[in-house]
């Protein structure tokens, strides 16, 4: 099965490659070559998805089985795919996000008929026209779509809502005992998922005829509180938090660029029900516990480059902000 990968070499989608070459699936790569991480038995084809021009040029003569883009997020990337791909693959999936899902209903559970709706993030509104824009393209020209929506999936990341996930200054702080932000009083609930796990019934979807036209989230069942998070957290560090609840309507006056990510999602509680994925993709179960899981994310912080780097920048701000709110 022939098989494209746009990115492929991120946060969830390294596992997913990493898996699909295991199962024997014939992996190409589209990508800028910039990430530094390599996916044996892969072809890669250098090239930016958004050079329209000379990606048809590089795609030229290829045929798919499936087709996925892994860094799509508006519905112009979404026009430039369908342009360059109708006819030419049995499948596209569409990398969407749970964020999309609308948070304040009558239950915290969660599945895929759950209404899209989430006008305090303009990443998900954009997430939720690209969906609104291949569905309909489905419908009135076949073009063969699944929708995929991850919820906060980490491997490479460090899954917490604030501070930075990307950098080791989270973990910096927790080393030296220092105060460690959480949102709320902490109590409200969240799912995180392993990549691994993530990879397991994604690979499933591919090339399965029957989910075309259908929408999927796949997360872990596991459900945990964030101080719960942030003290298993500090733990892989081997240490102990010390957690300063502060409102997230507070953090989000201070701190603007957090309004989406916390108002709009993370400060509600979710539970994903994951009874369709596993109904389409017999045998799906997430296996790695947090616990487990996140002593490899704290391991990788170590130790790859790139990921080692603490903000001092981002240390003042949080301190500066704790002795705001420790005033009031």
């Amino acid at each position: 099965m022939k098989i494209l990968f746009i990115g492929g070499t991120g946060n969830i989608s390294t596992s997913v490659s990493s898996l699909a070459q295991e199962q024997g699936f014939e992996l190409f790569l589209l990508n800028r070559g910039k990430t530094g991480v390599k996916i044996p038995g892969a072809t890669v084809l250098i090239g930016d998805i958004n050079d329209e021009k000379k990606c048809t040029e590089l795609l030229k003569g290829h045929q798919w089985d499936t087709v996925v883009n892994w860094i799509a997020f508006t519905p112009e990337d979404i026009e430039r795919d369908i342009r360059l791909f109708a006819g030419r693959t049995q499948q596209y999936i569409f990398i969407s996000s749970a964020s999309c899902y609308q948070k304040q209903s009558a239950s915290p559970i969660i599945t895929e008929s759950t209404p899209l709706h989430n006008p305090l993030w303009e990443y998900s509104m954009q997430k939720i026209a690209c969906e609104n824009l291949l569905l309909s393209t489905y419908r009135n020209s076949g073009f063969p779509v699944t929708i995929v929506r991850p919820s906060h999936t980490y491997d490479t990341i460090l899954p917490i809502p604030f501070g930075g996930s990307r950098d080791s200054t989270i973990l910096d702080r927790i080393r030296r005992g220092k105060k460690i932000l959480v949102h709320g009083d902490g109590t409200s609930l969240w799912v995180l998922t392993h990549s691994r796990d993530f990879a397991k019934g994604f690979t499933g979807l591919m090339g399965n005829p029957s989910v075309i036209g259908n929408a999927f989230h796949i997360t872990s069942d596991e459900v945990l509180t964030w101080n719960g998070i942030v003290r298993i957290l500090a733990g892989a560090v081997g240490t102990e938090a010390n957690i300063v609840h502060v409102s997230s309507e507070m953090i989000c006056k201070h701190f603007p660029e957090y309004w989406g990510t916390l108002l709009g999602d993370k400060a509600h509680s979710v539970i994903f029900d994951n009874t369709k994925i596993k109904r389409y993709v017999p045998g799906y179960s997430a296996t790695i516990p947090f616990r487990a899981g996140v002593l490899e994310t704290v391991e990788k912080f170590a130790t790859l480059p790139g990921l080692q780097n603490v903000n001092e920048e981002t240390n003042r701000a949080i301190d500066n902000f704790l002795d705001i709110v420790e005033k009031f």
